[in-house]
């Protein structure tokens, strides 16, 4: 299968590699010359089968991009008329049965479509962190059909990922599920409840979560939380109202693994300690024996 990834970003470039290293012929599209190269460098850098790189091409050029694809996947763009902009030139460039799938996170899908001639053709491909997780949220438009979400769902099972069909609406699932678990933990370190570490072991250990929700909030960014709880208040309501604690720290410019702080004091890439003290607990006094 012939596939066009649009942008050489980090979930492009990761795009790319597992599409290969699957068997498919990936086209890999940036604007920018340099940029474009880079990824492939760093795509075939991390391919050990020789004929995996010879099934990947990088190009400038979007109509050589998308020519022969069978399915085109936009990885960076969020902003609604972008989108539409991109999938309104590259619609006479492919095929009828060319799918189109913006996937970067957060992107809509019937909104980002709304002006081609054929949006049965699209759905939305969420992927997590970025092709880290077994996870990939299959998103249905208002007008994509039924066979074009079965083609999307193979897809996703031939880059040996599980697809999992969700309808089109703001943050779809595992964000939502994921920023309100995260939300609630930030509170609950706020209330004095549980220190950071305690947060996250309970989770670790309870619920077999591979990390805690706020070493996860960490790793994605505690500015990028602070807007997508922002935008998801604006648009589902009071729930994701973001806790003051998480306002706090970005507002002192504490936003993570990328900053060197956050909920945790960050060291190459790996958090090293909490970087909020703990609780004061109330422990009592022994009680004395009788007599």
């Amino acid at each position: 299968m012939n596939v066009a990834v649009l942008g050489a970003g980090r979930l492009g470039r990761a795009l790319a590699q597992r599409a290969v290293a699957a068997g498919h012929d990936v086209s890999l599209h940036d604007g920018d010359a340099n940029t474009v190269m880079d990824a492939v460098d760093a795509v075939e850098g991390q391919l050990s089968d020789a004929d995996a790189v010879d099934r990947l091409s990088a190009t400038t050029g979007l109509d050589a991009a998308v020519s022969d694809a069978a399915v085109v996947v936009e990885t960076e763009t969020t902003d609604v008329s972008s989108l539409q902009t991109t999938f309104a030139e590259l619609e006479p460039a492919v095929g009828r049965d060319t799918l189109v799938a913006p996937a970067a996170d957060g992107s809509p899908v019937t909104a980002a479509v709304a002006g081609l001639r054929h949006p049965d053709r699209a759905v939305g491909l969420q992927f997590r962190d970025p092709l880290d997780s077994p996870l990939v949220e299959v998103v249905v438009g208002e007008a994509t059909t039924a066979e074009t979400c079965d083609r999307a769902a193979s897809f996703v099972e031939s880059l040996e990922r599980s697809p999992v069909v969700v309808r089109d609406a703001p943050g779809i699932v595992s964000t939502r599920a994921a920023l309100a678990l995260e939300a609630e933990a930030m509170r609950l370190v706020a209330d004095g409840v549980a220190g950071v570490a305690a947060v996250d072991d309970a989770l670790e250990l309870g619920f077999e979560h591979a990390i805690g929700p706020l070493e996860q909030a960490d790793r994605a960014g505690l500015d990028n939380r602070l807007a997508t709880l922002e935008q998801l208040r604006a648009e589902l309501g009071e729930r994701f109202e973001p806790p003051d604690l998480l306002r706090e720290l970005v507002a002192e410019g504490k936003t993570g693994g990328p900053r060197g702080q956050g909920f945790y004091t960050w060291e190459d890439g790996e958090p090293t300690e909490p970087a909020l003290p703990g609780p004061e607990l109330p422990y009592g006094e022994r009680i004395p024996d009788d007599g």
